[in-house]
């Protein structure tokens, strides 16, 4: 090779390198497009079916046990049962269960409170509305009444009093329908003091004076006429 062809192929070299390294240069690898999450719509809200609300449950299945069931929910793809004894407010929880329905076994003569927990792949779930019955016992002819639930203050809550006094409210049911009355007791120290503020009253509220700065709590007592039952101690603080 001649001196001239060679310095020739030597300028073709550079000049490709040079365009190689241009190329390379200006054009970086591509940063791949994350693939979006697709949204998970929240579960809908299960109605309930069986037990009815407020009713007796006498009937059992073979097993001797109470038969829980409900209505699907739309995008839903498992369901949470919650059970709670209305007396000492303990839960039974039957979770993931992938059908409408399920059979538990309960204590008989107790009171029950149960709703249902919607969930899927998100991270949102939906609760149905609580119902109540009365799972009899045997032999049993009046069933007592349910125990009270409060309305205001709610568990927990801070007040504030108008002219030194709070309204207490709260709602009754029975079972067998029968007229109902309530006696509310109230003090400073646990709920347990048997401290009246109301006595078999048939009104579901009643206004009592209290002080500021000040923790008080109370429970229901509610009596059909043969039978009673009473809530657990719900508790509320008084600020100015």
């Amino acid at each position: 090779m001649n001196k001239t062809a060679y310095i020739q192929q030597l300028a073709l070299t550079v000049v490709m390198s040079i365009v190689l390294l241009s190329c390379s240069k200006d054009s970086p690898t591509p940063t791949p497009t994350p693939t979006p999450t697709p949204t998970i719509e929240a579960p809908g809200k299960a109605t309930l079916s069986t037990p009815e609300n407020n009713k007796a449950c006498e009937e059992l299945n073979s097993a001797g046990q109470v038969s829980f069931s409900w209505n699907a929910s739309t995008e839903t793809d498992s369901y949470d049962l919650k059970i709670t004894n209305l007396n000492n407010q303990q839960q039974i929880n039957q979770n993931n269960i992938t059908t409408n329905s399920k059979a538990v076994t309960l204590t008989k003569g107790i009171p029950y409170s149960w709703n249902i927990t919607s969930k899927n792949k998100g991270d949102k779930t939906t609760t149905s509305d609580t119902w109540q019955f009365y799972l009899a016992g045997d032999g049993e002819v009046n069933f007592a009444p349910f125990p009270a639930l409060p309305i205001s203050p709610a568990p927990g809550s801070q007040v504030t009093p108008t002219d030194g006094a709070i309204t207490l409210a709260w709602s009754g049911s029975d079972a067998d329908g029968d007229a109902l009355s309530y006696t509310i007791e109230m003090d400073t120290t646990d709920g347990l003091q048997g401290t009246v503020v109301a006595e078999n009253t048939t009104e579901t509220s009643v206004s009592v004076t209290v002080t500021a700065d000040t923790i008080y709590y109370w429970r229901i007592i509610t009596s059909d006429g043969f039978n009673s039952a009473t809530s657990i101690v719900y508790s509320f603080r008084v600020i100015l």
